[in-house]
């Protein structure tokens, strides 16, 4: 009742503004003033019409994200829509023999919408295609990769044996679909920072973490506590993508460990549980 009756007042706007004045008054004034007082978006999800899923494919959701079975009724229903636009979004191509099936693109897009799903924007126009192997692959650089983001040739690609590792083993940290969408999110992020709402709270957030992190005292102090692994420590890109493993993975070991940039990880994807 509450969309629907959101959906009449943007009606009853736009008929009496105009849908261009009132896109440049929402962008320029009123969105920007929101996140200035409430540092979030406006809003995230708003569909006339939401894409619905078959059965099964539900069924692949309820029995690999508990994320989603925490969400409300209604939450639920904006989950499936993303997963349902995000296949058909994409282009998905299997390797060396293996095919890709409709189990296989669930588990990938719903491991993307988890990510994303409190930014309005989820379906970043910097790839197109999704790469699967059956196992470690040989990357253009010519060492073998389990997964890797490649922003020239618009493909992620996985290996679908540690993809699935990292489903089924969901408290260990390594989540290979999370580390390579978070990879998507970060440089999507910082190529619309002055244009996108949630992009904009992303940059800002993040800078936040690079600040926090490059702190000598909170360094070396993540370092000691041993609770990330040391390829976090790589550089800033790969800093993030191991953080956003840890927060969906291990969220309260990670809010108890370092509550203040677990705050700031979950100021820069908006995110919202249940």
């Amino acid at each position: 009742m509450a969309d629907i009756i959101s959906l009449i007042v943007i009606l009853l706007v736009v008929a009496l503004v105009g849908v261009g004045t009132l896109i440049f008054i929402f962008s320029a004034l009123i969105e920007p003033t929101y996140i200035l007082l409430f540092n979030k978006p406006l809003y995230v999800h708003l569909y006339p019409v939401t894409k619905k899923l078959i059965s099964s494919q539900e069924f692949i959701l309820k029995q690999n994200f508990p994320f989603y079975n925490r969400l409300s009724h209604r939450r639920k229903k904006y989950f499936r829509h993303r997963v349902a636009s995000f296949i058909n979004n994409y282009g998905f191509v299997g390797r060396d023999g293996l095919t890709v099936t409709e189990e296989m693109k669930v588990k990938i897009a719903g491991t993307a919408v988890m990510l994303t799903f409190g930014m309005r924007g989820y379906l970043p126009n910097i790839f197109s295609v999704i790469i699967v192997y059956p196992d470690v692959f040989m990357s253009v650089s010519g060492d073998y990769h389990k997964g890797e983001f490649n922003a020239l040739a618009g493909a992620v690609v996985f290996s679908w044996k540690h993809f699935e590792e990292g489903l089924r083993y969901s408290n260990d940290n390594l989540n290979l679909g999370l580390h390579e969408f978070a990879h998507v999110l970060h440089t999507d992020a910082m190529r619309r920072r002055r244009v996108g709402t949630s992009s904009v709270i992303f940059h800002d957030a993040f800078t936040k973490v690079v600040d926090y992190a490059n702190d000598s005292r909170n360094k070396q102090k993540l370092i000691d506590a041993g609770y990330f692994r040391e390829y976090a420590f790589t550089n800033k890109y790969e800093f993030i993508a191991v953080l956003l493993e840890h927060f969906f993975e291990t969220p309260q070991e990670f809010s108890r460990k370092f509550p203040t940039l677990y705050k700031h990880v979950k100021v820069m994807i908006n995110f919202k549980e249940g």
